[in-house]
Parts: C-alpha cells; structure tokens; sequence
C-alpha cells in the first residue's frame, strides 16, 4: 500500500515542477510583449505611424501540452517536452498591410539576443486551404533570480483580413467538428483569395498615402512638433536650422 504522505509529497513536487515549466513560457510572454510595445511606441513616435495593430497571446493549458505529447508519441517528460513542442507559448501580432508584416520580422530578426528558430512563409506559400500568415518560432531569453533560460515562442504575424479569415475558417470547422461539406469548403478557399486580393489593393492604397504624406511634410513651415505620449514641444524651424550640422548618429555623444 502507498504511503499517503509520500503520495502527498510526491504531488506537492510535481505541482511545483509543473508551475515552474509554465511560469518560464509566461515570462517568455511577458518579455515578447515588453519587445513588441517598444517597438510599437518607437514607430508611432518616430513615424507617425505603426504596423502593429494588435497582438494577443495564448499559452497552452497543460493538458493541451500532454495531449499534444500523446498524439506525436512525445515522452511525458518536462525536458523532452521543453525541446520538442515549440508552440506552448504562441503570440500573434496582426498589421494592416502585407509590408509591415515583413518590416516587422526584420526588426525582430535585429534583435541580437533573440534567436530566431525558423520562419514559415505561408503567405509566399499558402496553405492548400488558403490560409495565409507568417509563423515565426523563436528563442527569447528569460531571466529569473535562479538562472537565464533560452524559451521557445511562436510567433504569428498576419493582417486584419488574413486573421479574419482565419477565425472564420475555424470556427466552421469547430462547428462541423473538422466534417465541414465540401461546398463550403471550396467557398472558405474562394474567401482566402478574396482576402488575398483585398491585401493587395490596400497595399497599393497604402504606398499612395505614403507619397503623398513625403510630399506634404517636405514643405517648409514655422515650426514643428516633437510629441512625446502626453507632452507636446514646439520646434521652432530656426533651431532644427541650428542642429543640421549635427552629427546623424547621435548614439556615441
């Protein structure tokens, strides 16, 4: 017969095995998120303008992890599960247009101590059902007051009508429990090309209000503005005058 206090304590470590595998992915979360505001704020301010509309995260319950682990005959082992599920922490970040999904890979690709694992083209290459996103899995450091851990997170960058297609697609097969009739699904694959072309032209609707933006800010007023979330500082044109002959890379001063 088993010992019930060493069935107790065997359950009290396990639990705080458990707690501590997922806080890492939680704190993996927290760090993208931290990343990803930074540069949302840095564009806004810098540009006027940012292609991050939205970001949610999601962490998998850890009966989704063992689950997982059970269909790809992974061992229910927390180390081996650490290295052979990358997806448990996932964020997905949606843009507007199609370019501001490849400008953001590129600038978290610069992020030096952020290892990127692999990158999935689905929009060069959609899915045979039409979907269409841009997967990223990557390596972010988290650091706890016992040690630094490199943790595996997924990340999804799409657009507003690449997203919307894709809740749409599953929640019909969510519905028809993956039975979906063959009618809707052809139409699900025409709505993926609508969505596609819907891209396309906003692209181009996009680059035009880009030119047009250039040209208006290269006339000449009195003074600009310099705003900082709340605080706003006039720039009299004299003292932007004043600074040209500054170096560019003011990062050494």
């Amino acid at each position: 017969m088993n010992d019930p206090l060493l069935t107790f304590e065997k359950a009290k470590q396990l639990k705080q095995q458990l707690t501590e595998f997922m806080m890492m992915y939680k704190f993996a979360l927290d760090e993208m998120e931290t990343r990803i505001s930074i540069l949302q704020e840095e564009f806004e301010l810098m540009h006027d303008y940012s292609p991050i509309e939205h970001v949610k995260t999601r962490l998998k319950s850890p009966e989704s992890i063992f689950e997982k682990a059970r269909r790809k005959n992974i061992p229910f082992h927390l180390h081996v599960l650490k290295n052979s599920i990358q997806d448990i922490a996932g964020i997905r970040i949606t843009c507007s247009f199609l370019s501001d999904i490849y400008r953001l890979e590129e600038m978290l690709r610069k992020q030096s101590d952020m290892h990127v694992v692999t990158v999935k083209d689905y929009i060069k290459k959609p899915k045979e059902n039409g979907y269409r996103s841009l997967h990223m899995i990557v390596k972010v450091p988290v650091y706890t007051s016992a040690r630094k851990e490199e943790v595996f997170v997924e990340i999804q960058i799409r657009t507003i009508a690449m997203d919307f297609w894709a809740s749409l697609e599953h929640k019909i097969f969510y519905k028809y429990n993956q039975n979906v009739p063959k009618q809707l699904i052809s139409e699900l694959t025409e709505a993926a090309h609508s969505a596609a072309a819907l891209d396309e032209k906003m692209e181009h609707i996009h680059h035009e209000m880009t030119a047009v933006k250039q040209k208006q800010a290269a006339q000449p007023g009195e003074s600009e503005q310099l705003q900082l979330n709340s605080h706003t500082f006039a720039i009299p044109r004299k003292l932007l005058e004043s600074l040209q002959n500054l170096p560019d890379d003011l990062s050494g001063v």
